[in-house]
């Protein structure tokens, strides 16, 4: 088998067998296969496209290409949550405990942010002590134990991925549909669980900007996850302005602790209770959503969710206290209001613009290298549909630094648009697959 003859084969239109993506997935994963072959290969890819049974192929290839995490040793159907991301998404921090304090074992293989914010394992963080540095017996462990558990996703998992996934992006070869949905597929299906659910975003703020973009990748990997024999639900859901209020690590924690406590807000709730109730179907926790979204209120209501999270941060180094005492979390030296120019509504916010001034804030990631501010960030006090005048407080930014303050603040009120007429307030919820 040559790799010429594949990328010849691809750029003719034809479909690739199983064992010729076999071929250039492990040839590639090796250092077999030169960069040069495999960024010719995706670019006959991004013209000529894949059909059902290639993208399968080339998803399993790449989750074989590593360590596949072997979950067998947990009680319990396991469920996975997977986010496509997006502005303020602190949907992991409040919703695990919630599905795990119903009885569905949580084991989450996390990573770092790059971008406006940090990820999962940089907000986790924020809680003194907490390490995501566990080894995959405790992890194992601590998921039967207390129903949760959350580790840094290992180097060896799913690497082809990651190698060709860096390649793409340097040879404007990311923005194909099953080559998008292969990747995170893969990363799933190297993970374990036994069911997924996918919470795929739309709008300014996500990764597919429009709402049919957002649906056809939401199809494409639950047709992937069905092939290969796993339970896979997807969402679409609302990023067309911030989820929630808060942006920022610490900030984004409190206010997930918040939801907890009964007290988020109601785009977030919704979002939580969603996708949870689809996490306790498919775990077989509950026979509908309505019974399901029964058990998340209670576990809410009796406090049993936010006692699950104080466990879990305590099982992996974490200080409990700071889940009943959010004062314990870092906290920034500077908090400005930012005031509404106008009377009217707020029409539309720019969400990407609001992470790239968490970003200037440094609550991101510019570089792999970059150290975050984990204090600093941006709480909305108003969003799209709200009413305002002239110098009420639509936000308040969370700052360490006088410059990058002045930087954010500029560019945040350029994301916002008013107008006269209020417009219609957007569903957080688009689509369940």
């Amino acid at each position: 088998m040559r790799m010429y003859d594949i990328i010849m084969k691809k750029r003719n239109g034809e479909a690739l067998s199983k064992p010729e993506i076999d071929f250039f997935i492990d040839g590639y994963t090796k250092g077999e296969i030169p960069d040069y072959q495999v960024s010719a290969l995706m670019m006959a890819i991004y013209f000529q496209g894949m059909n059902e049974e290639e993208t399968l192929a080339l998803t399993l290839a790449m989750a074989n290409s590593g360590d596949m995490l072997n979950l067998s040793a947990l009680e319990g159907i396991k469920v996975d949550k997977h986010s496509t991301g997006g502005v303020g998404d602190k949907t992991t921090l409040a919703l695990t405990p919630m599905v795990a304090a119903c009885g569905i074992p949580i084991a989450k293989m996390s990573g770092r942010g790059l971008g406006h914010t940090g990820g999962t394992i940089d907000k986790l963080e924020s809680f003194p002590g907490f390490s995501t540095g566990i080894s995959t017996q405790t992890f194992i462990d601590n998921v039967n134990r207390i129903g949760i558990a959350v580790m840094g996703q290992t180097a060896d998992l799913a690497p082809a991925d990651k190698k060709l996934y860096a390649l793409r992006d340097v040879t404007a070869t990311v923005d194909n549909m099953s080559l998008i949905a292969s990747s995170i597929m893969s990363k799933k299906l190297a993970a374990g669980a036994d069911a997924i659910v996918l919470d795929v975003k739309t709008g300014s703020g996500a990764f597919m900007k429009t709402e049919a973009d957002s649906v056809a990748l939401a199809k494409e990997m639950t047709k992937i996850g069905r092939n290969a024999g796993r339970n896979t639900i997807a969402v679409v859901s609302d990023m067309d302005q911030p989820l929630g209020f808060a942006v920022g690590n610490a900030l984004e924690v409190e206010e997930a602790i918040a939801t907890l406590k009964g007290q988020g807000p109601e785009d977030f709730v919704e979002l939580c209770l969603t996708l949870g109730s689809q996490m306790l179907i498919a775990g077989g926790k509950a026979k509908n959503a309505e019974e399901a979204r029964e058990m998340l209120m209670k576990v809410l209501a009796t406090g049993e969710a936010l006692d699950k999270l104080a466990e879990f941060v305590e099982a992996q180094g974490g200080k409990k206290e700071a889940v009943y005492d959010t004062d314990l979390l870092p906290k920034a030296s500077i908090v400005e209001p930012v005031y509404s120019p106008v009377n009217g509504y707020i029409e539309h916010i720019e969400c990407d613009e609001v992470g790239i001034c968490s970003l200037i804030l440094g609550g991101g990631r510019e570089t792999k290298e970059s150290n975050i501010d984990l204090s600093v960030g941006i709480v909305l006090t108003k969003k799209v549909g709200d009413k305002v005048e002239k110098g009420d407080v639509i936000a308040y930014i969370h700052a360490n630094d006088d410059i990058k303050l002045v930087n954010a603040k500029e560019r945040f009120l350029k994301a916002y648009t008013f107008s006269e007429k209020q417009p219609k307030k957007s569903k957080i919820i688009k689509h369940i697959l």
